[in-house]
């Protein structure tokens, strides 16, 4: 499965922590990533500091947050690769998997053994076919040569393990069965402190001891479960080599790493957002809604051109309450006349959903009641409706219950925008209750607070209602004579978004939503008498313009095209992108041998490890191992390498998909053939330290891709002959509803020339009131200024102009009353005069020098050359 964008950058995030942990530490590598500027934002909310693990302090221990949806169980299978590769330096290592309860054990274990399954690919591919996934209950099943030869990855509840006394347990019990694992390490062999001994002294024969012995990777799935002080004593008898946790809400001992927002995974087309909430004042009101919604869904799938079978989800009341599983289900086949052999039953005694496949297209089942038991291990991601028949602030499980409907199917956004949401039907008497209520939950499932308020979307159609309309604008509100049968004909509407109710005295007042649209106007307008139509239609006009006045330019429809920089390829203009121009430049790691210098890689064995030097930061790397003889024991380090074959194993753990392999294989060879000719260093040695060999070559790669890099964005941009020119037609369009996956600001200053409205500028980087913030304040005042919008970096609908090493991003765009187009890059006094500006100023500047006066860029400082920022802008826009 290929991962998305954010996947892939947290699994990154993780490798970088570990391999800095290996030089400097786990705290010092913890802070340095959480400080980046780059990550400030997403990681403000949790604490800075590095709690080391209790018990082994030298074991990282880190936690990625990622919100219900995220995929968190697909990015622990790769990350036992990172941390084997980063941290563990085994090729064949051990993992400890734990899950909070027993179903999730199973059906992890299922996944990770099923060929086919992403879960199983994603370990295949790292470790071969050979590895070998266990049920904790069957550890006795373990091999030495399991050890020695595979991967291995056991599969346990965190209860298993967490225990106050170890008597009774079977994996702290003495098992004859595991002897072979411990019959050649002699009891009084050093490294084995912390062992459970027999009363005789002799090592204890139990799974824990083994973990102890062999220092397992442990992986926890809702780490938020497991904070707990016999957790940690729990960890202190595995003794584990890192510990890497994944949840949607951390606590506060977590060490958070690495966070993303729901926004980020609607945008990746993860989850379905909004959730349309439907509040109605009686449980059968809910029931009856969630209904005909699966079945309105149900006819817009038709026309999907992937399978989607809209499924129902309804939570009923415990046995003591009144709308019990048989209450409900009673009143969907006699009351909605839904067929009996459409509806399953998923409760602790009734288990209708066991062996069912729910993607079947022959599959019956479209409503799923429950109580409880889908809140873990449940996922069907046509699961597009959720009805609670109980107040959803004193429900339990509403979380767990509503993350079944958030997966979008087949993580890929749907042509029918209904399709694209979901759905929530509450029993809730007080209005707006429900809405507080479900955003709160969302809280609770992973959502940051502002994320949860912008992901509740107000009772619509489920077309949708009228384009731009938003949600923010008052509804329309007007009083009518009653006449007979017009509050019934007007609360035949609820659907369109009109509410109406008697208003005594001989009075009905109609409230109509703002994303009801003109549909909505014309339904109301066919049930009036014709004497109250005419100052309906009057009243309704002057509401509408009244709103029309108050939105923003891209709400009214309009565009801002902004040129791109483009250049030819091939014959043809294409988008200028460095990534392109490399497709284009020959280029080949022969031509850069690697030569370490004896100061800079140097190999030192001790009686329990070895120290190794390198130059690639003028840090000393010191590696410990296990004693020689519980090593020996083991059989944990593979001897007689050839140098053919290292150079294979090198060639094998640093692919690189822009090199070629007997290009790579050359270049390994030859750097092998100089440290062990040139240098005298032994083959044995090199081979005892191939993950940093692999590392400091993986690092010499990428340094030559840079300059390669350099060259080819200098050779199409810059050099004589290239032919570089700005195009409208490889430009880029900023519109409507393009961030609404982002972020917004929410500082106390609102623009009042905000392209996209002053309730949607996307959060500025820093503070909310900080250096940014200000510059954009600055911005919105300047004469001359038509309207301007913050340019989000690395969104996919942003401005960029390339750079030799990735792309640029300007913070804003603004288009200027004359019709001419400003670019500014806003940077702090500490990073104002580095490399990055100086090629940041170049690239804009031949931007705007190829826009035949079109264009203008600049870049701002808080104060350059005893100018502030507002001169400095004023002084470019002329």
């Amino acid at each position: 499965m290929l991962l998305k964008p954010y996947q892939a950058e947290a699994l990154e995030t993780l490798r970088r922590f570990l391999e800095e942990a290996r030089t400097a530490g786990p705290k010092a590598a913890f802070e340095a990533v959480v400080r980046d500027p780059e990550r400030a934002a997403e990681l403000a909310a949790y604490g800075k500091d590095y709690r080391p693990l209790e018990g082994v302090p030298d074991a990282p221990q880190v936690c990625l947050r990622l919100p219900t949806g995220g995929g968190k169980t697909i990015l622990a299978a790769h990350a036992i690769a990172v941390a084997r590769d980063a941290w563990i330096e085994r090729d064949r290592p051990l993992a400890l998997w734990l899950v909070p309860t027993d179903t999730i054990r199973r059906q992890t274990v299922q996944a990770l053994q099923k060929a086919g399954h992403p879960y199983r690919k994603a370990v295949v591919e790292a470790f071969g076919p050979m590895t070998r996934v266990l049920d904790v209950a069957n550890f006795v099943q373990l091999r030495p040569q399991d050890l020695r030869n595979r991967c291995c990855i056991v599969v346990g509840t965190i209860q298993t393990l967490r225990v106050k006394s170890t008597q009774g347990r079977k994996v702290y019990a003495h098992h004859e069965d595991m002897e072979p694992h411990f019959s050649r390490i002699p009891a009084d062999a050093p490294g084995l402190e912390g062992l459970e001994r027999l009363e005789d002294g002799g090592i204890k024969y139990s799974f824990v001891n083994l973990l102890h012995l062999c220092r397992p990777l442990m992986i926890v799935d809702e780490a938020h479960n497991a904070v707990t002080g016999l957790t940690r004593e729990m960890q202190a008898r595995v003794n584990p080599c890192a510990v890497i946790e994944f949840t949607a809400t951390p606590r506060r001992r977590s060490n958070v790493l690495y966070s993303v927002g729901a926004r980020e995974l609607k945008r990746e087309e993860m989850i379905k957002l909004p959730i349309v909430l439907h509040e109605h004042d009686s449980w059968q009101g809910a029931v009856s809604g969630a209904v005909a919604a699966r079945a309105s869904l149900a006819e817009t799938a038709k026309a999907d051109r992937g399978h989607i079978r809209p499924v129902a989800l309804f939570q009923a009341q415990p046995k003591d309450r009144e709308v019990t599983v048989e209450a409900l289900k009673r009143h969907l086949v006699e009351v909605e006349r839904v067929p009996e052999e459409r509806i399953a039953v998923a409760t602790g005694d009734q288990r209708e959903l066991d062996r069912i496949d729910l993607f079947d297209p022959a599959c019956p089942i479209e409503h799923v009641i429950t109580v409880e038991a889908l809140k873990e291990g449940w996922d069907c991601s046509f699961a597009y409706v959720f009805c609670s028949v109980s107040r959803i602030r004193s429900a339990r499980d509403v979380e767990q219950l509503l993350g079944r409907v958030l997966r979008m199917p087949y993580a890929q956004r749907r042509e029918d925008e209904a399709l694209n949401r979901a759905y929530a039907f509450a029993n809730e008497p007080v209005f707006g209750q429900a809405a507080r209520a479900l955003t709160d939950k969302l809280v609770g499932m992973g959502f940051e607070r502002d994320e949860a308020e912008e992901s509740v979307a107000p009772e619509l159609d489920l077309a949708g209602g009228r384009p731009g309309a938003g949600a923010a604008d008052p509804a329309f509100r007007h009083d009518v004579a009653d006449a007979p049968g017009l509050l019934a004909a007007l609360e035949r509407l609820a659907g369109r978004g009109v509410a109406a109710r008697a208003a005594g005295g001989g009075r009905i007042e109609i409230e109509m939503a703002a994303t009801g649209g003109d549909a909505a106007e014309r339904a109301v307008l066919g049930a009036l008498p014709e004497p109250e139509r005419a100052e309906f239609a009057r009243k309704a006009a002057a509401w509408r313009a009244e709103a029309e006045a108050r939105r923003s330019p891209a709400e009214r429809g309009e565009r801002l095209a902004v040129p791109g920089l483009a250049a030819e390829f091939e014959g043809e203009l294409a988008l200028a992108d460095t990534d392109l121009f490399m497709d284009g430049h020959d280029w080949t790691l022969s031509a850069h041998p690697f030569r370490p210098d004896e100061a800079g890689f140097s190999i030192r064995e001790t009686a329990r490890g070895f120290e190794i030097d390198l130059d690639l930061d003028g840090r000393r790397i010191a590696r410990a191992f296990l004693g020689e003889e519980a090593q020996t024991a083991l059989d944990l380090e593979p001897e007689g390498w050839t140098l053919g074959q290292l150079a294979s194993w090198l060639d094998w753990r640093i692919h690189q998909i822009d090199v070629a392999q007997d290009d790579l294989l050359a270049w390994l060879t030859d750097l092998l053939h100089h440290l062990t000719t040139a240098r005298g260093l032994p083959l044995a040695a090199l081979a005892r330290c191939k993950f940093e060999l692999a590392r400091m070559a993986r690092a010499r790669i990428e340094a030559v891709r840079r300059e390669e890099r350099a060259r080819a964005w200098e050779r199409n941009l810059f050099a004589p002959g290239a032919r570089p020119r700005v195009s409208f037609e490889h430009g880029f369009v900023f519109r409507d509803g393009m961030y609404a996956d982002v972020r917004r600001h929410r500082g106390r200053w609102k623009p009042k020339r905000h392209f996209l409205g002053p309730d949607r500028v996307p959060a500025f980087d820093g503070a909310a009131d900080g250096e940014e913030a200000r510059c954009a304040e600055i911005l919105d005042s300047l004469p001359g200024v038509r309207h301007w919008v913050r340019n989000v970096a690395r969104h996919p609908a942003s401005f960029w102009l390339p750079l030799a090493g990735g792309r640029f991003y300007p913070d804003f765009v603004a288009e200027l009353e004359d019709g001419r187009l400003l670019a500014v890059e806003y940077k702090g006094a500490h990073i104002a005069d580095g490399l990055d500006t100086a090629q940041k100023r170049t690239i804009g500047e031949l931007w705007e020098r190829e826009s035949a006066g079109r264009g203008l860029f600049v870049v701002v400082e808080k104060e350059r050359g005893g100018k502030d920022a507002r001169r400095q802008l004023l002084d470019k826009v002329g």
